[in-house]
């Protein structure tokens, strides 16, 4: 075990414009992406990471020692002990609020892996701690970092397919049994992990698509359904979600996804607008994608139907390419003091939406989200 610290023990605030390397600290690690976020890190020469926390000790020990790093127990010891600069907080949804906000109070920037917590009112409540104690935070949003998704956003903005009337979001990510196999049985859980495939995966597309359109989700219907008869939560979640600017997406979230398909995800993006269209099957961790765009815009007049590829450079870990840069915003966000790409204020909106859906299917009608 590592020495008792002392009380006078105090972490160090990273001052805007530092260039000495930051230290992060891994918080829980029974969930799906604590060890591929280690090469992310690994790649950032600015982070090193010093600390993993983590109740079992089997869990605990096996990390640390793969990858070289001491392993405690208590979070407040390693608070004080390793003083990190930021966490980046795995733990089970309702567990991440009360120790993002013990980081916090030490003056430790967060990263709360999506969806930050099992309702939007305690994700609210880390942001309001955050902003008191002038620290960062983040959460996993990192599809706004995808270049398709960048350059999706741009072609909005310019008006090249007019105004967005209609859009669809697909995403179907493995089986329930994933969990299962990857120690984070919590996730099945609904008091534990807040909800199914639309609070864990849906909030990706809900923010995504507030990203692209620079708009906020108004009204929403939904419904659930359930196949497995084992567990609290849905497998598949469908709704439909209108913008204050009137465009209509359809969302399709499952866990239902073969096991056979490529990367084990089915996944889809598509915008529909007065002047033209596009289209997006993302490959997820592959390094080639291909985004279609249709227009009778002049800006497009000769070649009105065009496959623009990105040809990414293989990055392995936690969502490829986008995860790494996701990492590096964050950290040039701590050096620097500006703002991250991704902000808790956009983390509690994705789940004011998902809340709203839940509620729309509950009592079936349409329901208004929350402000």
């Amino acid at each position: 075990m590592p020495p008792t610290a002392s009380p006078s023990s105090t972490i160090n605030k990273t001052r805007p414009g530092s260039n000495r390397q930051l230290k992060v600290a891994i918080v829980g690690l029974c969930h799906l992406h604590p060890r591929s976020y280690m090469p992310l890190f690994a790649m950032i020469p600015a982070t090193r990471v010093v600390a993993v926390v983590e109740s079992d000790p089997v869990m605990r020990e096996a990390f640390a020692k793969d990858f070289s790093v001491p392993g405690y127990a208590d979070l407040d010891a390693m608070l004080d002990q390793a003083k990190p600069d930021i966490a980046a907080i795995f733990l089970p949804h309702i567990d991440c609020p009360a120790a993002a906000i013990r980081c916090v109070r030490k003056g430790v920037h967060v990263m709360v892996e999506k969806p930050m917590a099992v309702s939007a009112d305690a994700a609210q409540s880390i942001v309001t701690v955050a902003h008191a104690a002038k620290v960062k935070m983040t959460t996993g949003y990192c599809w706004r970092l995808h270049p398709v998704a960048r350059e999706i956003k741009r072609i909005v903005a310019s008006g090249i397919i007019g105004d967005v009337i209609g859009a669809e979001g697909r995403c179907a990510a493995g089986r329930l049994t994933r969990y299962l196999e990857g120690n984070s049985p919590w996730i099945l859980e609904k008091a534990k992990s807040g909800g199914g495939p639309i609070y864990n995966l849906g909030v990706h597309w809900i923010d995504l698509f507030r990203w692209i359109l620079q708009d906020e989700v108004t009204e929403v219907s939904g419904q659930n359904v359930k196949i497995n008869r084992n567990y609290d939560i849905e497998d598949n979640s469908f709704a439909h979600l209108r913008f204050n600017k009137g465009t209509m997406l359809a969302l399709d979230i499952s866990y239902t996804v073969p096991d056979s398909y490529p990367y084990g995800r089915e996944l889809y993006i598509g915008l529909r607008g007065t002047r033209g269209v596009l289209s997006w099957a993302p490959a997820y961790e592959g390094q080639k994608d291909v985004l279609q765009i249709c227009s009778d815009d002049p800006a497009l007049s000769g070649s009105p139907v065009r496959s623009l590829e990105f040809n990414l450079e293989g990055v392995k870990g936690y969502s490829g390419y986008m995860g790494r840069e996701y990492v590096r915003a964050f950290v040039d966000a701590v050096r620097t003091g500006g703002e991250p790409p991704v902000t808790g204020e956009d983390g509690v909106a994705a789940l004011r939406v998902v809340e709203a859906v839940y509620q729309a299917a509950a009592e079936k009608r349409w329901v208004a989200v929350k402000s």
